[in-house]
């Protein structure tokens, strides 16, 4: 039975790792609008719709994962 918990952790410890593809994501979408307000910055409210949407998908992978890596954990 002590593998049972061991191949647990290790599952949940692979579908954390959605979490880390996620924290790159948000660098790069907050990246490249500082980017773009800084060679343009008459457009910035247009693109702080752009970039809320974009957060809110990328953030909603990173609780995806979480999400998974829980149920693995304690569900499972």
């Amino acid at each position: 039975m002590e593998d049972v918990g061991a191949m647990k952790a290790l599952g949940a410890g692979i579908a954390a790792c959605g979490m880390i593809g996620s924290g790159i994501g948000l660098g790069l979408v907050f990246g490249n609008f500082f980017q773009a307000v800084g060679r343009q910055p008459a457009v910035e409210n247009q693109l702080k719709t752009y970039l809320f949407i974009g957060m809110a998908l990328v953030e909603a992978i990173a609780l995806f994962a979480f999400v998974i890596a829980a149920m693995i954990l304690f569900v499972l």
